[in-house]
């Protein structure tokens, strides 16, 4: 694919804005008790931007009949419906997150901060895999004089770890990859899709970026189930499951002689000039 402006005026970001503009809203309560999700299977696809305006089109059309899920509504917060979001990813200098998820290793997870910029909102976050393959996450809210790697958060990770894998908390955690994109987030009662673009990564030591092609957004259904009517719009469409999370790409894009595996497909698809 031919990599597409970056920023604001790419089309993946234009395609999100025009989709969420279009729908009905829902408040953050409402998604919390619909759909807040925190143990989900997920599913992530990249999506041409003009295929994602046709699938978003369908998805939040009001005449779909109430015996699928009904339309999808839209997150508003404030009067706004596309955030922008700022992670940091916490790895050991043997980046130990990183090979765990490129060898799919059973008791894998990731650490972050995450950074609601237009609220100012901050939360310290474990994403792990249960026993059946769900993504589970645990946070906890951050206040300003609050650090990812302090006491309280050290605390918080181990507790995670040990009572959902009986193993300890890796010591020598640093600030590994920094990620900066936008989202408009469609929910229906058990389903969230969040569709993402104008993705950036960045090393935090440096801050060497790898930017993703412009002209994709990045959706990923979520759901208590397996295959979502989401889903199967999307293979419809003649897009799969694709193998990639942010981190695990970010990182693969900005250092390929870690070795990519599975993600290689999807890294050269998202960073084509990685």
């Amino acid at each position: 694919m031919t990599p597409a402006a970056s920023g604001e005026s790419a089309p993946a970001v234009q395609a999100i804005g025009l989709a969420a503009s279009a729908a009905h809203p829902l408040s953050l309560a409402e998604l919390n008790a619909r759909a807040e999700l925190l143990a989900r299977h997920d599913n992530s696809y990249l999506v041409p931007a003009g295929v994602f305006a046709d699938f978003a089109a369908r998805l939040t059309d009001p005449r779909r009949p109430a015996e699928t899920s009904g339309p999808f509504r839209v997150l508003s917060i404030g009067g706004l419906r596309s955030f922008r979001y700022h992670s940091t990813y916490y790895d050991t200098t043997g980046v130990r997150t990183f090979h765990d998820h490129r060898q799919g290793r059973r008791l894998r997870f990731r650490v972050r901060e995450r950074v609601y910029e237009d609220s100012g909102e901050r939360q310290f976050e474990v994403k792990l895999k249960s026993g059946r393959g769900e993504t589970v996450k645990y946070r906890q809210r951050m206040a300003g004089s609050d650090h990812p790697l302090d006491g309280p958060r050290r605390e918080f990770l181990a507790d995670v770890l040990r009572e959902s894998y009986g193993i300890e908390a890796p010591r020598g955690l640093t600030p590994a990859l920094v990620t900066d994109y936008r989202r408009v987030t469609f929910v229906a009662e058990g389903q969230r899709i969040t569709c993402d673009a104008g993705l950036v990564v960045r090393e935090w030591a440096t801050g060497r970026e790898a930017v993703a092609d412009g002209g994709l957004v990045l959706v990923e259904t979520k759901t208590k189930g397996h295959l979502t009517e989401a889903d199967r719009m999307l293979n419809g469409y003649g897009l799969r499951p694709a193998d990639f999370t942010k981190y695990s790409a970010g990182t693969a894009a900005l250092y390929p002689e870690l070795g990519r595996n599975l993600w290689a497909r999807a890294v050269r698809a998202v960073f084509p000039r990685g």
